[in-house]
């Protein structure tokens, strides 16, 4: 298919979802697009739009300066970056291991590497030497992109692979060009042109790994840039809007919305680029940059009601959350204070955003939705296999949906079972109502049973959000011989309050008259959640701390059981009473 097709075909898929005004017209007349063989999202989209266009693409706002980029900037630079590379040996097929912050090379080397038709390996910059010797070995890495500061960590990283580095000379190491801003000399050779299709890798992102060691998803050609048409619909983006999402790079989502989706929209990547997450600073930049739609994970909403909301910032007209569940009552105190609903989604590094709330359709508070246009989710009884109204979240593959990963890099069997039966499976556990909206549970390996009855630490650590001492917690089983399992929770504490036995009595009071007695929690301690270095909280630590305590007939330091207060453990009429 020509060039001009291609993109006609691409933009007339987008332009669907822009008029859609409700998930059922959405739906309804929405269906991806047909690219043929081949496709290049660098080439066939982002440098179509970004011709003589001076709207801004990038806007990164640091601490002390800003730097702001249009789109046609950002397709000259990254031309001349893709020249560069591909002169120090960057070709078709190698796999590119991009380290950088949120900074402006970050995306011009992204746009660069796809263009040369090479795989960009985003990785964190909080890896360190043993991590990113995984990252080479496993992802057979040819090139690496980094900092003068990152440099070091790879002074014990054994491999040949080409090194390009910014911020200054390093031995070894090939300096990034300076000049991608100022006009082509004449002479400069231009870039290869390079081929694509539809079903070559494009990206390899790494998962956080909280369960187990972490998995390579390999994205085509289109399953990141033409699958993101769902995330840009959610997001509720449309041309000339400024968006913020508060993602790091090297993480799924920072693609999803930090650069697919706003350019797909035409839309302005807006970065707030701190040291540290600092909601004050934050809530002040939503405003003062006009920003119109905003993203953040659960943990920064939390943490900017922690710090006060404040006016609405003047210009927002979106917001939304992903990573992890949203709590109620996170949802319930934004609205209050600005008069807006966040909308949850859902999706994986696998995939784009499957599950959403989407502009102009009412929210159910807790649930995330209903299945974004062009996926068919399907909920199977973990134990039957059969479809259910609740279940694990599971992708029909009768039709492969296009927003769904090619598999996991080197690992067939693992690839083979996530998609076994002829569904995608995501190891996610959720309900659906009478009218269609799905409510996350939990993940199939957190859901834990206590005296037969199933918990679902979603559910728990919602009622625990309720009370003012709790700024987050984390919901696990702990062994018990009587009830096979009871409640336990970590709690971190929100300011003002300290880990004494009256904040222990007082939350555990809570929980007794806010979830129901199967579900009530009955040990609780509190500490500082361990998290993967991509936010997400590792409840698989806190499992194994609970059963080797048990094994070892040890009780942890600094746990509060219901049993220490007597006036808790009087009965409660009515049928839940134990």
């Amino acid at each position: 298919m020509p060039s001009s097709s291609v993109t006609t075909a691409y933009r007339a898929a987008r332009d669907q979802l822009l008029a859609a005004d409700s998930a059922a017209t959405a739906r309804s007349g929405f269906a991806w697009p047909d690219l043929g063989d081949t496709f290049n999202w660098a080439n066939d989209w982002f440098d179509v739009i970004a011709q003589d266009n001076d709207r801004t693409a990038l806007w990164i706002a640091g601490a002390d300066d800003e730097q702001r980029f249009s789109y046609a900037e950002m397709a000259a630079r990254s031309d001349r970056l893709a020249v560069f590379l591909h002169e120090h040996g960057v070709a078709k097929g190698d796999h590119v291991l991009v380290m950088l912050g949120n900074q402006l090379e970050l995306w011009e080397t992204m746009l660069a590497v796809i263009k040369l038709g090479a795989v960009i390996l985003p990785t964190s910059t909080m890896l360190d030497t043993a991590d990113l010797q995984d990252r080479v070995d496993r992802g057979s890495v040819a090139h690496v992109v980094t900092n003068v500061g990152e440099t070091a960590k790879y002074a014990g990283v054994h491999g040949s692979f080409g090194r390009i580095v910014i911020g200054g000379p390093t031995d070894g190491w090939t300096a990034y060009p300076e000049d991608l801003g100022e006009p082509a000399p004449s002479g400069e050779p231009t870039r290869p042109v390079v081929e694509t299709r539809t079903s070559d890798p494009c990206l390899v992102y790494f998962t956080s790994g909280t369960t187990s060691k972490p998995k390579m998803v390999v994205h085509t050609q289109t399953s990141y840039p033409v699958g993101h048409l769902s995330t840009m619909h959610w997001l509720g983006l449309r041309p000339g809007d400024v968006h913020l999402a508060i993602s790091s790079p090297g993480w799924g989502k920072h693609a999803w919305s930090c650069f697919f989706a706003p350019w797909i929209a035409e839309a302005t990547v807006f970065v707030h680029d701190t040291p540290r997450f600092d909601p004050v600073g934050l809530l002040a930049k939503l405003d003062a940059a006009e920003v119109t739609t905003f993203c953040a994970p659960p943990t920064a909403w939390r943490m900017m009601l922690q710090a006060d909301l404040g006016a609405r910032p003047r210009a927002l007209r979106e917001v939304v959350s992903a990573g992890e569940p949203l709590n109620p009552e996170v949802i319930a105190r934004v609205a209050a204070a600005w008069d807006l609903t966040i909308r949850d989604g859902y999706g994986q590094t696998e995939t784009t955003a499957i599950i959403g709330n989407v502009p102009g359709d009412p929210v159910t508070p807790g649930a995330m939705g209903t299945p974004l246009p062009g996926v068919d989710v399907v909920l199977l009884d973990p134990v039957t296999g059969r479809a259910s109204d609740e279940g694990e979240v599971c992708l029909d593959l009768t039709e492969r949906p296009v927003n769904l990963m090619a598999g996991y890099l080197g690992d067939p069997e693992r690839t083979e079972s996530s998609m076994r039966d002829g569904f995608f499976h995501t190891g996610d556990i959720a309900a659906r109502d009478a009218d269609g909206q799905l409510t996350f549970i939990g993940r199939t390996d957190d859901v834990f049973k206590s005296s037969d009855y199933k918990v679902s630490p979603f559910e728990v650590e919602s009622a625990l959000l309720q009370h003012p001492a709790v700024a987050e917690s984390a919901v696990v089983p702990a062994p018990d011989d009587a009830r096979l399992n009871v409640v336990k929770a970590y709690v971190a504490l929100a300011g003002g309050w300290e880990p004494t036995a009256e904040t222990a009595r007082a939350v555990l009071e809570h929980a007794r008259t806010a979830l129901p007695a199967y579900a009530r929690v009955r040990r609780v301690e509190f500490a500082e959640l361990p998290k993967t270095i991509s936010g997400k909280i590792r409840r698989v630590e806190l499992r194994e701390r609970e059963e080797q305590a048990h094994a070892g007939g040890t009780r942890p330091e600094g746990e509060w059981r219901d049993d220490q207060f007597p006036e808790l453990r009087t009965r409660r009429p009515g049928p839940t009473a134990d």
